[in-house]
């Protein structure tokens, strides 16, 4: 049965060119529908003969079947993705099984943490797109980049690019939504002052967030984990400043100069405050031992207190 298949079953099936030129075929087909349709039409299986080069019905007959019930759908009037097709065949067409192309080094402002340098470099390392401090040679931050995302763009276009897919991503983990699978996160929130962190970096608190399902890990200084909630997005945006457009390198600056903080307040059960200032307004968001918001006040100039 389809259910007891492991990974190597299912991944054995794309080792024929002939299997993944079919889910090639049914994704362009989809993609070819009415943006009206309210859903995917199911491609028949005269449709898929005439869009793969296979030499006869039986062959074809043959290949369908192996993908039925593991990436296809056998419906009435066709054949359509299960989830999995749908996500194996999106990650074929983007070609993200290749290794990014090389990309010159680009210039960008933003704050090291280690040694206050705003003038930093950004560049690919690997599957990486690493931002680095020239003055003290530190990686200052860094995201998982895609081969598709690193063709498409460069120069400032790919920074921007790069911006919104880590805060997208990471608002959804502040959600408990895992953005590779959608499993469950679990969050566990760090004193800084008890780990091995490399100078004097201005981050008293900070979160390791991983998926139980995918494993997929995340981790950031407390104050970011609240600055990325709703809120506080709707708090900085009242006052033009686009948090989920702004970098994390770029968000660096807040923690040097004093203007995010964050304070465990108790201990039984714990709870954090995090202080999120602009000018004379201040937004404070109140946080579980999970570090999920509990409650937020937003003060103004002598209410600080």
């Amino acid at each position: 049965m389809v259910s007891e298949q492991t990974a190597a079953d299912m991944f054995a099936l794309l080792s024929d060119e002939s299997r993944v030129g079919i889910l090639r075929a049914v994704a362009v087909a989809q993609s070819e529908q009415s943006p009206s349709n309210s859903g995917f039409t199911p491609l028949s299986f005269s449709d898929i003969y005439e869009r793969v080069e296979i030499d006869n019905t039986s062959k074809l007959s043959y290949h369908l079947g192996e993908l039925a019930g593991t990436y296809l759908r056998k419906v009435e009037n066709g054949y359509t993705f299960t989830h999995a097709g749908e996500q194996i065949v999106r990650f074929i067409l983007a070609e993200n099984f290749r290794q990014p192309p090389g990309i010159d080094s680009i210039e960008t402002e933003g704050m090291c943490l280690f040694c206050g340098e705003t003038q930093l470099e950004a560049g690919l390392d690997d599957q990486y797109f690493m931002v680095r401090c020239p003055s003290c040679e530190q990686p200052v931050t860094g995201y998982i980049v895609t081969p598709a995302q690193a063709r498409a763009r460069s120069g400032a276009a790919l920074l921007e690019s790069l911006k919104r897919k880590q805060a997208t991503e990471f608002s959804l983990v502040q959600e408990g939504i895992c953005p590779e699978c959608a499993g469950e996160i679990q969050t566990e929130v760090l004193d800084a002052s008890e780990q091995s962190l490399p100078g004097e970096v201005p981050v008293s608190y900070f979160t390791i967030d991983a998926c139980e399902a995918c494993l997929r890990r995340y981790s950031g200084p407390l104050t970011y984990s609240a600055a990325f909630r709703p809120p506080s997005i709707a708090f900085y945006w009242d006052y033009g400043i686009d948090i989920l457009g702004t970098g994390w390198w770029e968000l660096h600056g807040y923690l040097t100069d004093g203007r995010w903080s964050a304070e465990q307040i108790a201990t039984d059960p714990a709870e954090y405050r995090v202080e999120l200032r602009h000018e004379d307004a201040v937004l404070r968001v109140f946080l579980d031992a999970d570090a999920r918001t509990t409650r937020t006040e937003r003060v103004r100039g002598r209410d600080h207190d």
